[in-house]
């Protein structure tokens, strides 16, 4: 009796000595993949300033620390917040305020589109993005005619699903000044029987940029917010928007620091003088959810409009290679000047020439130079010896719904040996050691959960084709949910402060509606992320 009472003194004596530590939030009965080193689980974290305080099993965490917001996560599945490691963000709101031509099945839906936006939204210069003549019946290109007649003295301009190509009336070339004796390098003015057709791929598109009419700040801000929306509500807390311009950097820099924008943001540079000449001097630009240390290069153009460039013709095009947006030699001479810098270079490269000439380029220039983690953007049509460039450091930022939506005419254009090396995620992970993994929106749909399943399973939605699409290059689930998240944020350097759950690092994470890693991967594009934190602060 005598120990009893000794024993429970010594307990309240421990435990008044040892008062339990506060902190901002703990959730708890949870099933947590940490996606550390090990790939451990946990069942309970605490929060602190924003950042993970501890991480462990729900008894020891509760014995330890105590919150006044606390959250039971009833058995769900948590992982950390998921990162795009190549997307259009800004780009994406844009898209919000101009007509949406995603999804339309012919020509036809297009110009009733076009013509129902003008009607409730008139404009003095008309543009919409999301086409693709691969999703018509007839999958040829179409022609400005219809656009002349409905819009003879309005400007239109409607950008392809992939950003590559235009198709505008001519009330928008005559702006530009494009005529059939227009001449430039780098894309095609696309023209049947010696007349311009309205279709512009890749450089003449600039042109037409140039006349366009730019958005004001509030429609800048709005698209910014609308962007952010979107992608808090798929569990995106970290999104790497691939080219940018000073202004807008500079915009969602104040955006952040006012709290009227949440998301973190990895900021590569759209590749012109100004912008180089401004940041490779000024250094790598840093804050807690800004970060900007690299230069976005295009190599060359998109496989779906017959852009991109490769070593022989494509197959469905007799003496056509496609085209370089950035000649080799400019490429070579950029590769050595940001290898000066402390920036990186993240160059998309979509056909097995253009892959080559990147690759080599970056060899050359990071020759001495150790960890510079230099991006291929796509890396899409790779040759077999080609492959071994990854092997030097060079990561691979990939997009596997790219491959379950190309996969329909893949093969068309590039023959049934070269599409062996086409999309080839497995191959460029075993060689690189990491894919940094993205969906390249709004080229493709903004759900993550879209990607994880054309990664692991490689078929769309309606189970097609049998067996998945060129299987061996599926990834795991594991490969898969590192690539959307510790993987991504290393090739951003910022693997020490995000992209897993572990003590020290931004307390961004979501509470899934299913376990990612168990459920049938069939039913993961239906997925949602239940609630989103970012931060340690519920976003969702």
């Amino acid at each position: 009796m005598r120990y009893g009472v000794i024993y429970c003194i010594s307990l309240l004596f421990f435990v008044a000595c040892n008062p339990k530590e506060a902190v901002d939030l703990i959730v708890y009965n949870a099933n947590i993949y940490t996606v550390d080193d090990s790939f451990s689980k946990a069942s309970a974290v605490a929060v602190k300033d924003g950042k993970f305080l501890a991480v462990g099993e729900t008894s020891e965490i509760h014995q330890k620390y105590e919150a006044e917001q606390q959250l039971d996560a009833e058995g769900k599945t948590i992982v950390p917040g998921l990162i795009d490691a190549h997307c259009h963000f800004y780009g994406l709101g844009l898209n919000q305020q101009v007509v949406d031509l995603v999804g339309t099945s012919s020509f036809e839906e297009i110009l009733e589109r076009v013509a129902l936006f003008q009607k409730e939204n008139p404009t003095n210069f008309i543009q919409g993005r999301g086409w693709d003549q691969n999703d018509w019946e007839n999958k040829e290109f179409p022609t400005k005619d219809k656009l002349d007649e409905m819009f003879p003295a309005t400007p239109v301009a409607l950008e392809r699903v992939d950003g590559h190509a235009y198709l505008v009336n001519q009330k928008a070339l005559d702006l530009a000044g494009i005529t059939d004796k227009t001449e430039i390098e780098g894309g095609e003015i696309v023209k049947k029987d010696g007349k311009i057709t309205g279709v512009l791929v890749d450089s003449p598109m600039a042109m037409i940029d140039a006349v366009m009419p730019r958005p004001n700040r509030q429609t800048q801000i709005q698209a910014l917010k609308d962007a952010e929306r979107l992608c808090l509500d798929y569990g995106l807390t970290t999104v790497n928007d691939a080219g940018l311009g000073r202004s807008t950097i500079e915009l969602i820099d104040s955006l952040h620091q006012t709290g009227d924008l949440s998301i973190r943001i990895y900021a590569m540079v759209g590749n012109s003088k100004e912008n180089l000449d401004y940041y490779l001097n000024k250094g790598i630009l840093k804050t807690d959810k800004l970060n900007v240390r690299s230069v976005k290069v295009y190599g060359d153009g998109a496989l779906g409009s017959r852009g991109a460039a490769l070593k022989e013709p494509y197959s469905d095009q007799e003496g056509h290679y496609g085209a370089m947006v950035t000649p080799v030699d400019e490429i070579e001479a950029l590769a050595q000047r940001i290898a000066e810098s402390d920036y990186q270079m993240n160059t998309h490269a979509i056909g097995d020439s253009a892959n080559v000439v990147v690759l080599k380029a970056y060899q050359k220039a990071l020759e001495g130079r150790d960890d510079r983690r230099w991006k291929v953007e796509h890396a899409q049509v790779v040759s077999t010896p080609d492959f071994n460039y990854f092997e030097n450091g060079i990561i691979p930022s990939v997009q596997p719904t790219h491959a379950t939506s190309d996969m329909y005419w893949a093969e068309d254009r590039l023959g049934s040996e070269r599409v062996k090396g086409a999309y080839a995620f497995k191959t460029l992970l075993d060689k690189a050691g990491i894919v940094a993994l993205g969906t390249d929106f709004p080229v493709e749909r903004v759900s993550p959960f879209l990607t994880f399943y054309a990664a692991v399973d490689r078929q769309d939605l309606e189970n097609y084709p049998e067996g998945g699409f060129q299987m061996k290059d599926a990834l795991s689930r594991e490969e898969t949910l590192r690539g959307m998240t510790i993987w991504a944020a290393y090739s951003n350097f910022d693997e020490n402060e995000k992209g897993s759950i572990e003590v020290g690092k931004f307390a961004d994470f979501l509470i899934l509606s299913d376990d990612i890693m168990s459920m049938p991967i069939d039913s993961v594009p239906n997925l949602e992320a239940e609630k989103v934190f970012l931060g340690g602060v519920q976003k969702k």
